[in-house]
């Protein structure tokens, strides 16, 4: 969604760079970029005790960090943001503004590799597991993120270095044979997945598509991350219709049709109604016990 905006002022420094942004409108930190943080213990994302979110990010000049704060007027109906960037240079900032669109509108990080790993450590685990692979990955292979930061943090590892990972290592994070495949057959191909975030949205999600391993699900993932894909409807997600269905209907019996057909109506919209549910709910009643998660990382 385009918005008129008055452009981000820079300032120079020895550790990177700052920028502030008036907003015309209210910006939550939290509900933008939430969707980013991988659980509350990601190594690449942080919210510290004032509330500001910490980014890390690979750049040409080589690992970085990005701060950023919000200062809110609501009696005008808008913020500034404050950027703060770490490392050895300033471009990175300008990829965060991409990621602001509104108290919650569907951000855009461009970071089509990372998201895209990310997602295959969440094909068909709980959400544990896949968080304990990612951080294992980050802290592992990762470089330390230039400081100071609220915490130890790690950059997304480069993508020559995730296929020198040995199948024994993978094992060890607790990720399975079939996601750790996908995920090297991914890298071997990461200068074309990257250049998704310059394509047209159908094309984007065709080409993260030919991945063998890369279905549906993830590609729905991915775009609505890395390219505010505010269509992407993650079918054959383990909650999601359900929730979407009881939302609508009241029914706790949802499946994926019925979630699309009920969707069908939102089209060119249907991730942002889906992440209103999601956020704000109402949310179908758990049924039993939660699912019992298998350590196979020592075996």
């Amino acid at each position: 969604m385009a918005v008129s905006a008055s452009p981000p002022t820079a300032e120079s420094g020895p550790s990177g760079a700052a920028r502030d942004w008036s907003a015309p409108y209210l910006v939550d930190l939290g509900l933008v970029l939430g969707v980013f943080a991988r659980g509350a213990l990601d190594p690449a994302v942080a919210v510290d005790a004032t509330g500001g979110h910490w980014r890390t990010v690979r750049t040409p000049e080589g690992p970085a960090t990005l701060h950023r704060t919000t200062s809110p007027d609501p009696a005008a109906g808008r913020s500034v943001v404050h950027a703060q960037g770490g490392g050895p240079g300033p471009a990175h900032l300008a990829t965060g503004w991409s990621q602001l669109q509104g108290r919650w509108r569907v951000p855009r990080s461009q970071r089509v590799v990372e998201a895209l790993v990310a997602a295959v450590l969440e094909q068909k685990v709980t959400g544990l597991e896949a968080r304990r692979s990612w951080a294992a990955l980050l802290r592992d292979v990762g470089t330390p993120a230039p400081g100071p930061t609220p915490r130890p943090m790690h950059v997304f590892p480069e993508p020559e270095a995730i296929v020198r990972v040995p199948s024994w290592q993978w094992h060890r994070w607790g990720v399975q044979p079939a996601q750790s495949a996908t995920i090297i057959r991914a890298m071997r191909v990461a200068g074309r997945l990257e250049q998704c975030s310059a394509l047209p949205i159908a094309d984007a999600r065709r080409r993260l598509g030919a991945v063998d391993g890369v279905g549906p699900w993830t590609v729905a993932e991915v775009s609505s991350r890395a390219l505010g894909d505010a269509d992407a409807v993650s079918v054959g997600d383990y909650h999601l219709a359900g929730h979407v269905v009881f939302a609508f209907t009241g029914s706790r019996d949802g499946d994926d049709q019925q979630m699309e057909e009920l969707l069908e109506p939102f089209a060119g919209h249907r991730h942002r109604v889906q992440r209103l549910v999601e956020v704000f709910g109402p949310h179908r009643p758990a049924r039993g016990p939660r699912a019992t998660i298998t350590d196979h990382r020592g075996r």
